[in-house]
């Protein structure tokens, strides 16, 4: 691992920490999944929980403060823990790996949604009705076999740049405090930004937040998606054409690339707690999602979350390589 110098003391060049880190975590994710006790990132939704019940007002001011306290909060002590071992070049990587594996989910992810088409796949909807919530937070019943096979391609699409890419560029810009951050953020939003009488105003700046967290994420995961989906001229055009009049910001350049990468057509009517909204088509000229497609997604998910660490491991040595040039 090469080294760097300040006041006299050798110290692990950080730009390895997180190649070494952040692919050692990301082979965890794929040979074991997430942990299967004692979860982080259950333990941190309990405290955020346990705080949102303490400062919750209808007002967005108090849910501002409870999103600092929460992510802001979590990253510091974060940031805390990376500089004790900033020295130490063996456990600097161990903490990365470490970290990585427990913020990074593409594996269970994967695992959820063969889940769900092994079921549609035996014909059992209503087996793959009970299992769907676990992906995604749509009213099961009232969904036909290929509603729910395009409900688990639009969730692996999004889940893809949320539990994997945008995981690791923010680790590859803040290393172990990004990669915290970036969770915390995410784990907010599916805990209090949606819009539900309650959180409208209190979940407010945490949406806003996981929006403004998700943009690189999500941008670098359309391209690679269109890169490793075989159809890189038709995933781009569906971008360029749909992906702006998806209501989320970050969720449409993701699915309409996958879209076009699969060949599929995504969007439609859908029903989130009772409410019923219509999103626009995403890749108009596509055929509708059959259940064979989930198993298509998840490989494009996979080859994707290997393409973003290439990425963000070649960026962040760059970026080191370049600031040292600098700094001679």
């Amino acid at each position: 691992m090469r080294a760097e110098y300040s006041a006299g003391r050798e110290v692990p060049a950080q730009g390895s920490v997180f190649a070494y880190g952040a692919a050692a975590g990301l082979l965890a994710d794929r040979l074991f999944g997430d942990p299967r006790r004692g979860h982080p990132v259950a333990a941190f939704g309990r405290a955020a929980g346990a705080v949102e019940r303490v400062l919750w007002r209808d007002h967005r001011g108090w849910g501002a403060l409870h999103a600092v306290v929460c992510a802001g909060g979590t990253a510091g002590a974060a940031a805390l823990v990376a500089r004790g071992v900033r020295d130490r070049g063996a456990a600097s990587v161990a903490l990365t790996a470490a970290v990585t594996w427990t913020v990074l989910g593409g594996t269970s992810l994967g695992r959820e949604a063969r889940a769900v088409g092994g079921a549609l796949a035996a014909g059992d909807v209503e087996v793959a009705r009970e299992r769907l919530p676990r992906l995604c937070g749509r009213d099961p019943e009232a969904l036909d076999e290929g509603q729910i096979a395009r409900a688990v391609v639009e969730s692996v699409a999004e889940n893809t740049s949320d539990a994997v890419v945008g995981a690791l560029v923010w680790g590859a810009l803040g290393g172990v405090p990004g990669l915290v951050a970036f969770r915390a953020v995410n784990t907010l939003d599916a805990m209090v930004g949606h819009r539900s009488p309650r959180l409208l105003r209190f979940g407010w700046a945490s949406a806003r937040l996981d929006d403004v967290a998700g943009w690189p994420g999500a941008r670098l995961t359309a391209v690679l998606a269109a890169v490793a989906g075989g159809a890189p001229a038709r995933a781009l055009e569906a971008v360029r054409r749909d992906a702006g009049r998806h209501p989320s910001p970050n969720a449409g350049p993701v699915e309409a690339a996958f879209a076009g990468a699969l060949g599929v057509r995504l969007g439609g009517t859908l029903a989130y707690g009772g409410r019923v909204e219509h999103r626009p088509v995403l890749n108009g000229g596509g055929r509708p999602v059959e259940v064979a497609d989930i198993e298509r997604a998840v490989r494009l998910s996979h080859r994707v979350g290997v393409l973003a660490l290439g990425v963000c491991v070649g960026g962040r040595l760059l970026a080191g390589h370049l600031l040292g040039r600098r700094g001679r």
